[in-house]
């Protein structure tokens, strides 16, 4: 096993940067206005928890969640960092802070084709110096630390998630992370949302940026998804979820066409 350094462990807060955290965490002042309104299901309602045209309903039966003040306090600066990208502010509480964080990132996508709300949520993130890939290249046993620490740093995110083995060509590895049930999109119903806003910035971040290629497969049929450490992703052209259509319940749903619209 490689020693752990300060590099390895600086890998902890890319999930958080992901997201788009400002880590220095500054005091949250919420501001909102009645601009927008979007209409996005309560976790606390199951009743009203949306239908899509499949045999098998994903959003049929809402997982609960009670967040901790550690979780409340990455969820409100996720949607503060958000919300300055997006120009705009939830009005909701920040005891509702994942359901405000929902709302702004809808805000985000207004207007925007998907290279531009992925590019939008790029550029949230900090600057990666050019050397920090040549003075710490690739290895396996970084891609399988950054599946290990993925469940600490990122559960407030996506819900429950576990280190699973995963296949890369000819080696087997533990730098696979099985997310159950994705929270965000559970709670946002958007196709569009889960691809533009997370799958492909997350992926260019760490592929790109940090040289840590990352895989996010999201499974629109149960809702969940498996991340790849160590697999580069796919061209956007071949990509299966950017063939995806509209989850009838989605605010800004084409139920009518075979692709979602905002994945073009």
């Amino acid at each position: 096993m490689e020693p752990i350094t300060w590099a390895t462990m600086a890998t902890c807060v890319t999930p958080l940067i992901s997201c788009g955290i400002d880590l220095r965490l500054p005091s949250i002042k919420l501001k909102g206005d009645n601009r927008f309104c979007f209409c996005v299901s309560s976790s606390s309602s199951p009743s009203s928890s949306p239908e899509i045209s499949s045999a098998r309903d994903p959003f049929a039966d809402k997982k609960q969640y009670k967040d901790s003040p550690l979780d409340l306090l990455f969820i409100n600066g996720c949607r503060q960092a958000y919300g300055r990208l997006a120009g705009w502010q939830s009005p909701r509480s920040y005891e509702e802070g994942y359901l405000g964080m929902v709302e702004v990132s809808h805000a985000l996508m207004r207007g925007k084709t998907a290279a531009q709300q992925a590019e939008a949520v790029i550029q949230g993130f900090p600057k990666v110096p050019h050397w920090f890939r040549k003075l710490f290249p690739y290895s396996d046993w970084g891609a399988e630390f950054n599946a290990r620490i993925t469940p600490l740093f990122f559960e407030w995110l996506v819900g429950p998630c576990k280190v699973i083995e995963v296949k890369i060509g000819e080696k087997t590895l533990k730098s696979g992370v099985q997310i159950e049930k994705c929270r965000y999109l559970e709670t946002s119903g958007c196709t569009g949302m889960c691809v533009n806003l997370c799958k492909r910035p997350t992926q260019f971040f760490f592929t790109k940026e940090l040289g840590m290629p990352l895989t996010m497969e999201p499974n629109f049929e149960d809702l969940s998804c498996r991340m790849i450490f160590g697999q580069n992703p796919p061209p956007l052209e071949e990509d299966e979820a950017m063939k995806q259509s509209c989850f009838s319940s989605c605010p800004s749903a084409v139920v009518t066409s075979p692709k979602c619209p905002k994945l073009t």
